[in-house]
């Protein structure tokens, strides 16, 4: 088979042996061919609208390449290079990284922790949009290599989510940030109900009416869950913690410890294999008191309905709540 002169061009090394073929096929062909060459060379066509650096235009490109949320490729798009303004190589609008060392070696931001940092790789080039969106729905959206594509999502919020599941970004927020820019685009709330508590919910996020996500992290990064798992077995507490908050009245319930994962426990001198390190299915503690009432009541409460762990705590100031892998009902005193 003859060679084709795009592969030859796409694998040019400027090797001797490869400039001195090229020069040769300069003196060989007629001029008026290389004339016609070079015209049809420089000078690309206008870009098709269909495909613009637009919200529109990457809507489009996103459905053509097969996302069952367009929109959310779109939010992607918005996200990661500021509305089409800044790209981490030639047309690449979602920060797609190069796995051969080629394309653009450049610094970029990423959040690991909850510290953003700067760090250089290398990201891939694309001949235009289109190739990019399709490049990232491929293998993101679509089922590909084994993996499971985020067009699994019963909608686009879940779509949203699962793109931060899977692993495509280190921003904590990142589900949260595509959710709102795709509400704010399209003018219309995701039609789902509320999200299920994850690891990468905000802290906001209202795990049962009166308990919020930050309230069992003290709002540090470094206590966030990090497996489903935890989430589960923290609501599961908060539900209780709510039926307590209820039988005194409605007053104010103040969590003083919950998550406490290595190597915090040990530095706050947690007991070794605390439950507040929720290393475990089924494992997990809150240290809580409501304001303005007696301790010892709310201790003797729990005492009689929680069936799982109770930590006398009240000479303390605090009533502990556990759950340990097999449920065992277990008391003790600090």
């Amino acid at each position: 088979m003859s060679i084709r002169f795009v592969d030859a061009a796409e694998f040019f090394k400027k090797l001797p042996h490869q400039i001195k073929a090229w020069e040769w096929l300069q003196t060989a062909v007629p001029k008026e061919i290389i004339d016609e060459f070079e015209k049809q060379y420089r000078n690309s066509p206008k870009p098709d609208l269909e495909f613009s650096n637009t919200w529109e235009g990457v809507l489009a490109a996103a459905k053509k390449a097969g996302a069952k949320f367009p929109e959310c490729v779109a939010a992607q798009w918005y996200l990661e290079s500021a509305q089409g303004k800044h790209v981490a190589c030639t047309h690449n609008y979602f920060g797609i990284k190069s796995q051969d060392g080629e394309g653009c070696y450049v610094s970029t931001q990423e959040v690991y922790g909850g510290q953003t940092v700067t760090i250089k790789d290398w990201f891939k080039a694309f001949d235009t949009l289109y190739d990019c969106v399709d490049y990232l729905v491929t293998r993101w959206y679509k089922d590909y290599k084994g993996y499971k594509g985020v067009n699994r999502a019963t909608s686009r919020n879940e779509c949203a989510r699962l793109l931060k599941e899977e692993g495509y970004a280190t921003d904590t927020a990142y589900s949260t940030k595509l959710i709102q820019i795709m509400d704010r685009m399209t003018g219309t709330p995701g039609t789902e109900d509320k999200p299920k508590f994850n690891p990468w919910s905000p802290f906001t996020y209202k795990v049962t009416p009166n308990i919020t996500y930050g309230e069992l992290t003290l709002n540090q990064e470094a206590r966030r869950f990090t497996k489903q798992y935890q989430c589960d077995v923290a609501l599961e507490l908060c539900q209780f913690l709510e039926k307590v908050r209820s039988a005194f009245g409605n007053k104010p319930l103040i969590i003083t410890s919950a998550s406490r994962p290595e190597p915090i426990n040990a530095q706050v001198g947690g007991a070794k294999n605390s439950e507040h390190t929720y290393n475990a299915p089924f494992k997990g503690a809150v240290d809580f008191y409501i304001e303005g009432v007696d301790i010892y009541k709310v201790q003797a409460w729990c005492d009689k309905n929680w069936p799982y762990s109770v930590g006398y705590g009240a000479p303390k100031g605090f009533v502990h709540l556990g759950i340990r892998e097999g449920k065992p009902r277990v008391r003790w005193d600090y």
